[in-house]
């Protein structure tokens, strides 16, 4: 009787849907909330025309992230099926011929063409969408499509990189809000990158120093529009 053995490893590539969302909303939720309240700050305006600013991009920035990763993800979801159904069909209609095109894949890998005939064979028997899914089509569960997942991820990590911005602003003396936001955002930049970094098993310096620059460069350049318009006014 041959034995299963369990395997231990845990690996980040199964991460990688929701922690691409969550980066991606995180890092846009402090970017456009601190960036807007900083302008809208710069340009002189009072403290509750600046906190609606920020509040007005919390709600819509989290609602558009939402909506952005679920129709994305959604069409990603929808190329997945449509080719799977495609497969179901071959498999139905011409199961030898696909099994000598799963063989050729193996020996392709290095196998010789009786071990990739046998292994086809098998892999056939046990789960023959699953396994020209893998080979074929390179669709695998840990990487597969999940839009509702996606959005909810968006949203809420999103929501809080723009509360990351907004509460500064509430508890700053007017004058320092501008310094003040954009230290609290690039400080809550700097240790996403960190978070997405230790979370993805990689190195730190580097996203840690693209989150940052990035966003301080987008702090900057809606300050600058800022004191423009504010000085026009």
């Amino acid at each position: 009787m041959s034995k299963t053995w369990p395997h231990r490893e845990r690996h980040t590539v199964d991460r990688t849907n929701w922690l691409r969302a969550a980066v991606l909303g995180a890092n846009d939720g402090v970017v456009s909330t601190a960036s807007l309240i900083i302008g809208v700050a710069a340009a002189g305006a009072a403290r509750g025309e600046i906190l609606l600013t920020g509040v007005a991009g919390l709600v819509a920035g989290a609602m558009s992230m939402a909506a952005g990763e679920y129709v994305s993800v959604s069409s990603q979801a929808d190329t997945e099926s449509a080719d799977l159904a495609r497969e179901t069909r071959e498999l139905d209609e011409d199961p030898a011929g696909e099994l000598r095109e799963l063989a050729g894949f193996y020996v392709k890998r290095g196998l010789t063409p009786d071990l990739a005939r046998q292994v086809a064979a098998q892999l056939t028997e046990h789960d023959a969408l699953g396994a020209h899914a893998r080979e074929e089509l390179n669709i695998v569960e840990i990487t597969q499509a999940r839009p509702v997942q996606a959005a909810l991820t968006s949203a809420a990590t999103f929501s809080s990189g723009a509360a990351m911005a907004i509460l500064p602003a509430i508890i700053a003396p007017l004058h320092l809000i501008p310094p003040l936001v954009a230290g609290c955002g690039l400080v809550a930049l700097a240790g996403l990158g960190a978070a997405s970094a230790r979370v993805g098993r990689a190195p730190m310096l580097r996203p840690v120093l693209r989150v940052t620059l990035w966003g301080a460069l987008a702090m900057a350049v809606t300050a600058a529009v800022g004191m423009l318009f504010g000085a026009v006014g």
